[in-house]
C-alpha cells in the first residue's frame, strides 16, 4: 500500500476508476432496480449534499495534513544545514589534526545527506541510512579523544554541536516517516465512492460522461495530496537548497 501511495499518478488512476465505477453502479441501480419518485428527490438531495460536504471537509483536512508534513520536512532540512554548518565552525576549537579530520568527515556527511534528499529510488534508502549511521559513528569517534584529553568548556561546545548534528538527522528521518495514515486514505476513498454512487443514483439525465465530472475533480485532489505527502515519489519534493549552499561554502581547499 505504501508503494501505491508513493506514486501519485497510480493514486489518481485507481481513484478515478473506483469512483467512476461507483457512479455507474448507482446509475445502473436507478435504471434497473429502483427509480426515485418526485417526493423522494427532496430528501435524497439533502442526504447527497450532506455526504458531499463531508467529503469536501475530509479532503480539506487531509490536504492540510499533507502540507503540514511537507513544511515540517522543509524546516528540518534547514535545521540540518544549520547544525552541520555550526559544528563545522566549532571544530576549529579542536587541535589542528582533530579539526582537519572532523572537517573532512563533515564534508563527507554533508554530501551523503544531500544525496539522501535528492534520490528518488526508495530501494536505496536502506543503504543510505547505513552510510549515514557509519559516518555518524566516525564523527562521534573523531571528537571523543580531544574531549577526553581536554575536558574544557570550549571543547564541550564541539561536543554539543556534534550532538545537534546527530539529532537533526533523527528529526528529519522521523518527519519523512510521518505520513498520512493508510486508514485515513481508506476512509476518504470509501466516502468518495459512496458520494459517486449517490450521484449516479440521483442523476436525472442519462449520460455516462456526466458521471465523470466528480470522479475527475476528486481524483485530482487525491493526486495533489499524495504528491505532497510522498517525500520521494511525487513531483513536489523537498530539495536540499540549504545543504547544497552549505556544501558550496565549505568545500575542501
Amino acid at each position: 500500500m505504501s508503494t501505491t501511495l508513493d506514486s501519485p499518478f497510480i493514486v489518481f488512476a485507481l481513484s478515478l476508476a473506483a469512483q467512476w465505477l461507483g457512479a455507474y453502479c448507482g446509475d445502473l441501480f436507478r435504471r434497473r432496480v429502483h427509480r426515485l419518485n418526485k417526493n423522494g428527490h427532496a430528501d435524497f438531495d439533502k442526504i447527497q449534499a450532506a455526504v458531499l460536504t463531508l467529503l469536501a471537509l475530509i479532503i480539506g483536512f487531509t490536504f492540510s495534513m499533507a502540507v503540514t508534513r511537507y513544511d515540517q520536512r522543509k524546516n528540518y532540512e534547514a535545521a540540518e544545514a544549520n547544525a552541520i554548518g555550526t559544528e563545522y565552525v566549532r571544530a576549529d576549537l579542536l587541535p589542528a589534526g582533530d579539526a582537519a579530520k572532523v572537517h573532512q568527515l563533515l564534508r563527507d556527511y554533508l554530501s551523503q545527506r544531500i544525496a539522501y534528499y535528492e534520490t528518488g529510488d526508495q530501494r536505496r534508502t536502506g543503504e543510505m541510512d547505513a552510510d549515514a549511521a557509519r559516518l555518524q559513528a566516525e564523527l562521534w569517534s573523531a571528537i571523543l579523544p580531544p574531549a577526553q584529553n581536554q575536558p574544557t568548556p570550549i571543547v564541550a561546545l564541539t561536543i554539543g554541536g556534534m550532538n545537534d548534528v546527530l539529532n537533526a538527522q533523527s528529526y528529519t528521518q522521523a518527519a519523512w516517516w510521518n505520513r498520512i495514515p493508510v486508514a485515513a486514505w481508506a476512509m476518504m476513498g470509501l466516502i468518495a465512492i459512496a458520494c459517486n454512487v449517490l450521484i449516479g443514483y440521483g442523476e436525472r439525465h442519462s449520460g455516462l460522461l456526466l458521471l465523470l465530472v466528480l470522479p475527475i475533480i476528486v481524483s485530482i485532489s487525491f493526486l495533489l495530496i499524495a504528491d505532497i505527502d510522498s517525500p520521494r515519489g511525487g513531483v513536489i519534493r523537498v530539495l536540499p537548497h540549504n545543504l547544497i549552499a552549505l556544501s558550496q561554502s565549505m568545500k575542501a581547499p
